[in-house]
């Protein structure tokens, strides 16, 4: 565990500015889609880094009881790490650097390369219809890339799969218009015990639920996507998800921690926590997995940082094609690329990122691609400060983080 010592933070960024900004050529590297060739990061490096981080840590996470793991890294070094808490509230175990957490969200990174990883192989094409690989999916004309994209249209599982709807409404604006909105309504609860993925396929062949729009209209973010995405991993593999993750990369990146939950671990479920430390218990929704359930550490999770910049599992080109905007119709500076968020900022280089959330679950990974730093941390005790605690990110680009990043 660190314990690093506090300075003062306009020194550091002082420091940053004048000598350790990325190099010319990194950028350079980062822009022709060539592999993040990392400089080692020397020892008086870290020490400014981790004095910067510790006020910020003590300040956004620890004065609100943080109970969790966190890491920062630059060049894929540890600069800053921290393990606090309890992983099991019953039993008093600690959290420490093996310690597992659901990181609910950010496990669509995962479903994402994998997707993109077949696509390298031949294995199936970005504009092929659903229905190629789920034959009686009830949809037509929803692409794979309509599913990584978040435009398939699709209504979403956590909703219908536990008693509600998504349904459409005309109302009024200001200008006396008449427009689209969409508002959840309850419905008879249709499904019991613990679904799983090909459940949620046949509740939709079954009852089809309606559309929340037509394919590739618009940007609307749908766990339904991502469940659809690892069936259709399944069915080209021929292989469960959890045990293709694990084979394909869980182990040949020396992610030793990390898997996929799924019904076969139920046994074996250790629950998250809210703010006032109630338990969640085992849930109707908590055995789908691919847009949630892989469980991992902030060092595996670095491990996959790792991976990402050098291009392990799929090419620097192909990742890059996954950090465009796909999300048209939004204003601003917030898209979706294929399995992250994005903030786009000209001239600032753009952030690649994804935060999550699952019951008492809370997740944080922020990649400065620019910078070649990323910001780590999971929570198991519901606690929002999570979130803007990826604001930390302003030690390695050397001015304040402004920015409110989806949850």
């Amino acid at each position: 565990m660190l314990r690093p010592k506090i300075a003062p933070f306009l020194t550091f960024l002082a420091i940053v500015a004048c000598g350790s900004n990325p190099s010319t050529d990194k950028k350079e590297a980062a822009r022709s889609n060539k592999p993040a060739n990392f400089s080692s990061v020397s020892a008086r490096e870290k020490e400014y880094y981790a004095n910067a981080i510790a006020p910020l840590y003590q300040s956004l996470l620890l004065k609100s009881g943080f109970n969790g793991s966190i890491l920062l890294a630059k060049n894929g070094e540890i600069v800053f790490e921290d393990y606090r808490g309890l992983i099991n509230f019953k039993t008093k175990e600690p959290i420490t650097a093996n310690t597992p957490f659901h990181i609910a969200s950010v496990s669509k990174t995962f479903t994402a390369v994998v997707i993109l990883k077949l696509m390298e192989e031949g294995k199936l094409n970005l504009e092929d219809g659903v229905e190629k690989y789920l034959p009686a999916f009830p949809y037509p004309n929803i692409t794979i890339k309509d599913l990584l994209t978040h435009r398939s249209g699709l209504p979403k599982y956590d909703h219908f799969m536990d008693g509600s709807r998504t349904e459409v409404v005309m109302v009024k604006n200001r200008r006396g218009r008449l427009v689209k909105k969409y508002r959840v309504v309850k419905s008879p609860v249709q499904v019991t015990g613990l679904p799983g993925n090909n459940e949620v396929l046949q509740f939709m062949i079954k009852y089809r639920p309606a559309l929340e729009a037509s394919p590739n209209r618009r940007y609307s973010y749908c766990n339904t996507n991502y469940a659809m995405l690892a069936l259709i991993v399944e069915k080209i593999t021929n292989t469960p998800f959890p045990q293709y993750m694990q084979e394909q990369v869980f182990k040949p990146l020396g992610m030793t921690s990390t898997y996929v939950f799924s019904i076969k671990d139920t046994a074996k479920y250790i629950p998250s926590y809210n703010y006032n430390n109630a338990p969640f218990k085992l849930q109707k929704l908590d055995c789908i997995y691919g847009d949630k359930n892989i469980y991992s550490t902030v060092r595996d999770l670095l491990l996959w940082d790792k991976a990402l910049y050098m291009g392990t599992l799929v090419s620097v080109k192909t990742l890059d094609m996954a950090f465009q905007p796909y999300s048209n119709e939004n204003r601003g500076f917030k898209n979706y690329g294929m399995g992250w968020h994005l903030l786009i900022k000209p001239p600032d280089p753009t952030i690649v990122y994804h935060n999550g959330w699952w019951h008492g679950n809370n997740a944080v990974f922020k990649r400065l691609v620019a910078d070649s730093a990323t910001v780590i941390i999971l929570g198991n005790k519901f606690n929002r400060n999570i979130w803007a605690a990826g604001k930390m990110s302003s030690v390695f680009t050397g001015h304040p983080d402004t920015t409110q990043l989806e949850e």
